[in-house]
Formats: structure tokens, sequence, C-alpha cells
């Protein structure tokens, strides 16, 4: 391993760890060993090109699960571990993120070796399942010169026949007219889905929604590619990375679900504990003890104008997540901020997200 910044020590060394408690630990004494802060660290992660947030390093080094391989390889290279022994961390982290346990006295699976034991659950991209063929087009049935047996002139002195046609007609501007409402609505769904067209609010429930802002009607979103979780608000349309979805805690508690297409299955969060007053929204794995993942919706207004997202338990009290800088802008951030009275940038629609078929 790389020769140490302390005393000449040599760095820790992962394969030491043969579960994920024993990696977290191993990765506080990385820390340790490198005698960098927290603000350094990510001052040294930036000078190269990494994002290593002080927060996120935090929230690592407080949970009990592997962190994703991205900030696992900012923060060992940050500390100043060599490409050979950067090897040694990201492999010991996939054999436990894929089996849960690493034998410290065997030798080191190859990460191809892993990857074609399994996809990692961290990464809990869904396997495609069978498709469904597609529907085949009816068949128009042949046109026929069959004779209509109803198909007697205005002047057919049999009333019963001039009122079974007159019934026939009836029935077709009727089902045009259903027709046309059909079309109606669902040019309205598409709009409400795609972000265009008449916007109207919706209450919270559980299952998969768009979460819009009141006032800009932009939606939450994360920028694709990035490491963070920020979440920032961006145009509905394209609200897509990730997709949201509420869960019913009870109580009068909700979970936000996020399901990025690269990181999989997370959840919406404040960052240590809430105690850094405007610390940002940010979508990571769930069930990290020092994040707030907790939220009330809270209905706001007579007549209701919005729903504000209240983190349950903060360290910071009388807080709200907030649109910061321009409310109106897309890639505005979001984090905590105090509650306000007349809640500019604090209140939110929960859209339904159509159900793909």
């Amino acid at each position: 391993m790389t020769e140490g910044h302390t005393g000449g020590r040599s760095a820790p060394d992962p394969r030491e760890a043969t579960d994920p408690a024993a990696f977290i630990a191993q990765l506080q004494a990385l820390k340790d060993w490198s005698g960098l802060t927290y603000r350094e660290l990510s001052a040294r992660a930036e000078a190269v090109g990494d994002v290593l947030p002080r927060s996120t390093v935090a929230n690592m080094l407080a949970r009990s699960t592997v962190p994703r391989e991205e900030l696992l390889t900012a923060f060992v290279r940050a500390c100043g571990v060599g490409p050979g022994a950067l090897e040694s961390w990201q492999v010991v982290r996939k054999e436990l993120a894929v089996r849960g346990v690493h034998a410290a006295a065997g030798p080191v699976l190859s990460a191809p070796a892993l990857e074609r034991d399994g996809d990692e659950a961290e990464d809990g991209d869904a396997v495609d399942g069978p498709r469904w063929p597609g529907a085949q087009e009816p068949r128009p049935e042949p046109r026929g010169a069959r004779p209509d047996p109803d198909s007697d002139s205005d002047s057919d002195p049999d009333p019963r026949r001039r009122i079974r046609r007159t019934l026939v007609a009836l029935v077709a501007v009727a089902g045009l007219v259903l027709a046309a409402v059909s079309v109606v609505v669902a040019l309205v769904q598409e709009g409400e889905e795609t972000g265009h067209g008449p916007k109207r609010l919706t209450a919270p429930a559980a299952g998969d929604v768009r979460i819009r802002v009141i006032g800009s009607d932009l939606c939450l979103n994360e920028r694709r590619g990035a490491r963070t979780g920020q979440v920032h608000q961006v145009e509905c349309a394209g609200a897509d990375v990730p997709r949201y979805s509420l869960k019913d805690l009870g109580a009068g508690t909700w979970q936000i679900v996020s399901d990025h297409p690269d990181y999989g299955p997370g959840c919406s969060g404040i960052p240590s504990g809430g105690r850094i007053p405007d610390a940002a929204l940010e979508d990571s794995e769930c069930g990290d003890p020092t994040r707030v993942e907790r939220f009330r919706l809270e209905a706001f207004g007579t007549p209701v104008t919005g729903y504000r997202i209240v983190p349950v338990g903060s360290a910071t009290p009388g807080t709200c997540v907030t649109v910061l800088g321009d409310r109106t802008a897309p890639w505005s951030r979001l984090a905590q901020a105090p509650c306000r009275p007349d809640a500019p940038g604090q209140l939110f629609s929960f859209d339904r997200r159509a159900t793909a078929p």
C-alpha cells in the first residue's frame, strides 16, 4: 500500500475488511491516515476534476453500507492513494456490494469475475422482462356489395324503418361526441404529463409523481452525470432523472423515493441531520441515519395553493424545502431554509406521473 502521510505509516489496507461496516472503518482510518480535513479533501478532489462535497464524505463515513464506486474513487484519490492501491479499494467494495462479505484471508476477486456473479444491489437497474408482442392491426372486413336491408329511401312508407334509421343516426352522433370528448381529455392529460398545457394543483398521494414548483411550473430533478445527488428545478418535460414517487410512512409523514437511471433506488433527504441551516436537498441511498429522510407535506393557504415539504426531525427547526436563488430559473437548487409566511419557492404540487403500459 501507499506510504503514509502520518509518520511514514502505510495506508490502511481495504483487504482486511470482511463486511461493509469494517470497510467503512477502513475508510475512516484512511481519512485519519491522510491527515486531511473534510474541506481539504473536497479541495483536492476538485483540483483533479472529482466532486466530493464535505457533507457527502461525512455521510459516507457515518453509514453502514458501502458507498457508490464514484464516491469511493474520489475519496480514496483525495486521500493520496495511488492507482494500484485504488484498484484494491474498488475491487473489495465491489465484492462487498455484490456478496455482502469479503474473505480477508483469501485472494480478492477481480472485477470481471464479480460482474459475472450478478449486478450490484445498489446499482438497482431493473432487468428488462419479456416484452409483449405488438398488437396486430385488425384486418378490415372486405367491403362487399351486400345490399343493406334497411337502406330504404326516405320516402319509405313504413314508419318503423324511419324510426330505426333515426335511432341509428342518433347513436352515431353520440359516438362521435364521446370520441371528441375522449380526445380532449387525452390531450389535457398529455399536456399535464409533458409539462405543457393547463396546470392543476395535485395533493400528495402514494405513487409515481412529478414534484412541480408552484409559481415557476418547473419540476425537481438532478443533473445527469453529477455524483452529488443535488436536487434542482428544471423544465417538467425533461424531469426524469430521477423518477420520483411518494411513500406514505403514516402519522402524516412521507418519504420521497427516487429511482435514478444510473445509481438505482434511493431517497431524497437533508444531510448531516439538517444541522447546516441551508443544507441541500440531495438524493442518495435510503436508510442513512445521518440524513433527514422523512417529511411532512403540509397544505398551505385557504383555499389550498400548494404543499410545503417540511423536514421531520431536522436539527434546524422551522425549515421548509426551498428553491434558492432565482426561483423562476431552471437549475436553481433546492435546500432547507426558514419557512416563510408567504412561502415563496416553498410550495409544490405532486402531479401524477402516467404509468407506462
